[in-house]
């Protein structure tokens, strides 16, 4: 018997750890095969939603932010290549010193659920800024990107340069913020569970296999 898994991925593309929790998620999702009919869904959450235009450097705003000093900041950056090499995602630390104002990057994600290409999208995006260094608030690179994962570029366009979806988006971060969702990546399985972080695939093998359990 299937059992239906509705999976709301609540992240930020400017999240190491949610790209660690997306492929770990996927890996649990692949060992449970055809015991699940999953349907996935990347809601919206920003990191820093009153980022500039110009970006920060990722050492200054993690100092600001969480003050931390530069050796802590060098282990967690080992810590997260580290376990991003175990899933298959590689961190190019080298290349990406500034973190970025992702709103737009979350109104073109709406768009792509709409046409069918979100997991695509997200995926890219992860890559474009962790791996290749790439600036998601750069509408060139959100062009350019949905052009590789299939979306219509003319279309994407139209939503850049337009406020199209702003206040979808708004309205599901406003969401998931009333209901306590202040850290991510958090994964909310049929509206009811919620798994937290970035898990190991095992971690979220056993819980999703607990929850269908239940069903």
């Amino acid at each position: 018997m299937t059992t239906p898994l509705k999976i709301d991925f609540v992240s930020d593309v400017s999240c190491p750890w949610c790209a660690i929790g997306l492929k770990s998620l996927e890996k649990a999702l692949d060992n449970i095969g055809d015991d699940a009919a999953v349907s996935l869904h990347f809601q919206p959450f920003e990191l820093n939603p009153n980022m500039g235009p110009e970006g920060q450097d990722i050492g200054e705003h993690l100092t600001e932010k969480y003050g931390s000093s530069a050796a802590q900041q060098e282990q967690a950056r080992e810590m997260i290549r580290t376990r991003g090499a175990e899933v298959g995602f590689d961190f190019a630390m080298g290349k990406r010193d500034r973190i970025y104002n992702t709103f737009d990057a979350h109104r073109l994600l709406h768009w792509a659920d709409l046409e069918g290409k979100q997991r695509e999208l997200k995926e890219a995006l992860f890559s474009a800024y962790f791996t290749q260094g790439e600036d998601p608030s750069s509408h060139d690179v959100l062009l350019r990107v949905a052009g590789q994962v299939g979306l219509d570029t003319g279309v994407a366009g139209e939503v850049l340069q337009s406020n199209q979806y702003a206040d979808e988006v708004r309205e599901r971060e406003q969401f998931f913020q009333r209901h306590g969702i202040n850290s991510v990546p958090a994964v909310i399985i049929n509206e009811r569970h919620l798994i937290s972080g970035g898990q190991p695939a095992a971690v979220f093998e056993k819980a999703l296999r607990e929850i269908m359990a239940q069903a």
